[in-house]
Order: C-alpha cells, then sequence, then structure tokens
C-alpha cells in the first residue's frame, strides 16, 4: 500500500464502544519529527494520581467521546463494576465485548466514592453527562427484555441528590439521556411505536421503532421532531437552552453509505435548523459551546470513499477545518472561545492530534508513539488525549499546554501501578480524568481487570496542600526523557464512547 493510508472504523451497532482501527501505516513506530518541535522550554506540573477504583468488580472506565464525565467542581462520574454478574449484559467494554458484571454510576465528590445505583430490577447504568449542580444523567437496563428485538430495555436515567429517576419513553420501548445543562434541561432521545428500521443510524442502540430527539423539562418529555426522515437524537444542550444532535433527512438509503442521509441539526426557539454537511450524506456533531457553535465530522461531497473532514458550524455558516495535510480529520470538541480539538491524518498516513484556533490548524505531535489524538479542551486551551502506535497499541495518555506535549505518565509518581493510557476530560481547574491500564489481565476478555478511572490533580496553586503532591516544576525535555513511552500490547484497547463513528 506504500504511503497510502487506510483507516477503518468497526461499526460495533447497538454497542457504547468506538473501535478505531488504523491500519497499513507506513511510517516505523518511534518518537516523530513533530516531537522535535514541542516546546521544550515549556514547564509541566506534577500530578496527584488518584486511582477512582471499582463497586466491588475488576474494571471501572471513564467514556470520552459525547460525554461529560468531570465537572469545574471536581466531581467525576464513571462507570464501574460492581461484584454481581449481569443475567442480561448490555453495556460493552473494548472490542464488543459484554462486561459480564452489573455496572453502576459511580461518583467521585470530595474524596468519597459512592454507588449511584441504577433503575430498579438488579439492572446495570451508563453514564454520559454531569452539570455542575451534580446532577448526572445517562442509561439504565430496567430488567426487561425488549419484545420487539430480544435485547435488554434502556431508559434514559437521572440521578440528583441521591435518588435515581426514570425518564421514560415516547411509548416505545427504549430512550437514553446524553445531557444536562446547569438549569436542568435533559436531552437525547425516545422510542415510539412506528415500525422502523434504521433508528440504530442515531441512536446506535438496537430498536424496532421510531427514535426521536427529546428534551425532559420539570418531569415532562418533549419530541423535538425530525428533519424528515424517521429519526433523530439530540446530544447536547447548552447554556442558552439550544440543542445540538442529529436526524435522517429522509428513510430512503444511500448506496455509498447504506443508511439514509443524515445531518447534524441545532434545535432552538422551537425550531430545528439543518446544519447541512460538507456536501456528503453524513455528518453528526460531536461537541457545542455555549455560544451555539457546533463541531462535528461529515463526509464531503459524493461521500469520496467516505473520507471526513471536521467541520465547525457558526451562525448559518458550515466551514470545513481540512486536515494537517492527510485524507481525514475529526473536530471532537469545542471550548467557548472556539477553539477546537480534534485529530487529523498527515500526508504520510500518521494521526496526530490539532487544535484549531483564529483560521488555523495547528499539528500538536505526538510523544512517544508516531500516532495520537486528542479528546478535551479546557477554557484555557489545555488539551488532552491519548498517543499510539498507529495499530491500536501502546497508549499513552497525553497533555498539551504552553506549546508543548508531555505523557501525563512522567508526571505522575515514578512508583504508581497504574499506566495512564487516555486523558478523556480536563476541566477549568486543570483536574483530568481517564482510563488507565492496570498490569496483567487478559486483553481477550475483557473482565479480569486492567482497566481503571482515573483523576489527576495539579500540584499547582489551585490545589494547595495536597498530601503527596511534588509542586516542583518538570520541564517538557526532562518529561520526555523520564518517559519514552511504554509499549503496551496491541490488544489492550481502551474504551471509548457509547457511540459508533464510521467512516
Amino acid at each position: 500500500m506504500g504511503q497510502k493510508e487506510t483507516i477503518t472504523v468497526k461499526i460495533t451497532k447497538f454497542t457504547h464502544i468506538l473501535a478505531i482501527s488504523v491500519l497499513a501505516f507506513a511510517a516505523p513506530v518511534g518518537v516523530t519529527a513533530q516531537d522535535a518541535k514541542q516546546n521544550h522550554g515549556a514547564k509541566h506540573h506534577h500530578y496527584k494520581l488518584i486511582d477512582l477504583g471499582t463497586l466491588g468488580g475488576p474494571q471501572s472506565v471513564v467514556y470520552e467521546q459525547v460525554t461529560r464525565s468531570l465537572n469545574n467542581n471536581g466531581t467525576v462520574v464513571y462507570t464501574a463494576d460492581t461484584s454481581t454478574f449481569d443475567p442480561n449484559p448490555y453495556f460493552l467494554y473494548p472490542d464488543g465485548y459484554f462486561d459480564p458484571y452489573i455496572q453502576h454510576v459511580s461518583e467521585w465528590r470530595g474524596g468519597v466514592k459512592t454507588d449511584l445505583g441504577s433503575l430498579p430490577g438488579n439492572t446495570s447504568a451508563n453514564t454520559q453527562w454531569i452539570n455542575e449542580r451534580g446532577i448526572i444523567v445517562g442509561q439504565s437496563t430496567n430488567g426487561q427484555i425488549d419484545s420487539l428485538t430480544g435485547n435488554p430495555e434502556v431508559i434514559a436515567t437521572l440521578w440528583k441528590a441521591g435518588k435515581v429517576h426514570n425518564l421514560g419513553t415516547l411509548g416505545g420501548n427504549g430512550s437514553a439521556a446524553y445531557a444536562v445543562n446547569d438549569p436542568g434541561l435533559v436531552v437525547g432521545w425516545a422510542s415510539n411505536t412506528i415500525p422502523d428500521a434504521f433508528a440504530y443510524v442515531v441512536t446506535f442502540a438496537p430498536g424496532a421503532t421510531q427514535a426521536h430527539a427529546v428534551l425532559w423539562q420539570d418531569g415532562v418529555i418533549k419530541d423535538l421532531g425530525t428533519l424528515g426522515g424517521p429519526d433523530s437524537a439530540a446530544y447536547f444542550v447548552n447554556e442558552r437552552g439550544q440543542i445540538a444532535g442529529q436526524s435522517l433527512t429522509n428513510s430512503n438509503p444511500n448506496a455509498a453509505t447504506g443508511f439514509p442521509t443524515q445531518d447534524p441539526f441545532l434545535w432552538e426557539k422551537g425550531k430545528m435548523i439543518d446544519l447541512g454537511t460538507l456536501g456528503g450524506t453524513n455528518g453528526y456533531p460531536l461537541s457545542m459551546n455555549n455560544s451555539g457553535q457546533v463541531v462535528g465530522v461529515s463526509d464531503l461531497a459524493a461521500d469520496q470513499n467516505l473520507h471526513q473532514h471536521a467541520f465547525l458550524w457558526d451562525q448559518g455558516t458550515m466551514k470545513d477545518l481540512g486536515t494537517l495535510g492527510g485524507t481525514f480529520s475529526e473536530a471532537w470538541q469545542i471550548n467557548d472561545a472556539g477553539e477546537v480539538a480534534g485529530h487529523s491524518s498527515l500526508p504520510d498516513g500518521q494521526v496526530h492530534p490539532f487544535l484549531w484556533k483564529n483560521g488555523t490548524m495547528l499539528d500538536l505531535g505526538s510523544i512517544g508513539q508516531p500516532c495520537a489524538y486528542a479528546i478535551g479542551i479546557n477554557s484555557p486551551g489545555q488539551v488532552v488525549g491519548a498517543s499510539f502506535d498507529c495499530n491500536l497499541g501502546g497508549y499513552n495518555a497525553f497533555l498539551w499546554e504552553h506549546g508543548s506535549i508531555v505523557d501525563l505518565n512522567s508526571l505522575i509518581p515514578a512508583d504508581s501501578s497504574l499506566h495512564l493510557g487516555q486523558a478523556s476530560s480536563i476541566n477549568d481547574r486543570g483536574e483530568i480524568v481517564g482510563t488507565a491500564l492496570l498490569p496483567g489481565g487478559d486483553p481477550q476478555y475483557f473482565s479480569n481487570g486492567y482497566l481503571h478511572a482515573f483523576l489527576l490533580v495539579p500540584c499547582d496553586a489551585n490545589h494547595p496542600d495536597l498530601e503527596g503532591c511534588d509542586y516542583g516544576l518538570v520541564d517538557a525535555a526532562e518529561a520526555t526523557n523520564l518517559s519514552p513511552g511504554r509499549v503496551l500490547r496491541a490488544e489492550q484497547r481502551l474504551p471509548h464512547s457509547h457511540r459508533a463513528m464510521r467512516h
């Protein structure tokens, strides 16, 4: 294949996992040329590492895409195994394996871990979003089997003040809550009773009836409709009450994608606005800020072999953010300053994270491994994500700040038993959550306990007198020498979110 790249994304329908397969890269594994471009004069803080543990079972995880697991008050929510086996497992861990344990939403607040539980019926739950008030939304199985699909029923769930609330449906057998803003508006999708074959395209869950984007307000569910097709789903709601999601525009499958045209939308003032695409028949949002700017991914005209570009929609204009010279890019998060974090392919087929600001896409490079992707960005413009060996191995969580990318494993105590594989989110106080790998474990069976959620607290002026914190600074060059990048087995894949992305 020479210098050509082949990027495939494994579609695990009805899953809560994104599995990216990056194949046939021409560049060798090792430190890339971009490493040499980083600002070695930058200084980084050490971090206090907190293993968030589990709820008695072997594993816990922080999902990444279209989720918020850490608020600016330092409260973390994540999904953790209990010690009880699930008779009807539904939620997945890497590579499409059902986790055999009952999973609950776990909260870490002020050093105290709490099992927030799930809906009644000996069920499992999954978290999607926490707001600044500590209200949490997600979904939970309810102990019932959907007679139309044969799968466990999953219902949108809200956790507030120690209580678990069933948010209901539009009459069908399923729903999910994806986001909640500080005033308490909740968005997601809910099924009705009209037979439909395409709901999975927007819900990524099994279903035999239509799914519509919905808004829950004061206990009342509102159907937001669609862009003309049978199905839609809402993924974000900002503090102004604007809602972003995606919708089918018709019910006719396209030859290139195999499913009907789907466009991102913005719902405001009672109307659903079609944001359009970059010319193709497949576009979806991945983040929205409080100004109503939306970023995501779109196919190009004629779906061009399903290669996609990152987009920014702002005040009626859909902008192609371009690439770092390769064939695809993805915009994963936007902050309130309009800065965008994502990743893009290079001309040689490698993948690098980028920061887009002021009309320019900046290559953030990689460290320890030749490929990397960005997941989160905070208001100060710090970016987090993971580097990897371009073939689903060698994961190292990274932080980019002050023009320098650093392996977070070099900023934690050297005797830590955890290896920080992926940093998924960073709040405005610089605290970071993600998923770490433990020594051992069987990568072919993901119940053997090698994934743990983690929290990093910076040893800085905003976090004084933390026990065990090293308040000295580390320069970028020293951090690189301390941690050249631990190589993990390629099978040790990290968890992504509830949604499967398509290329």
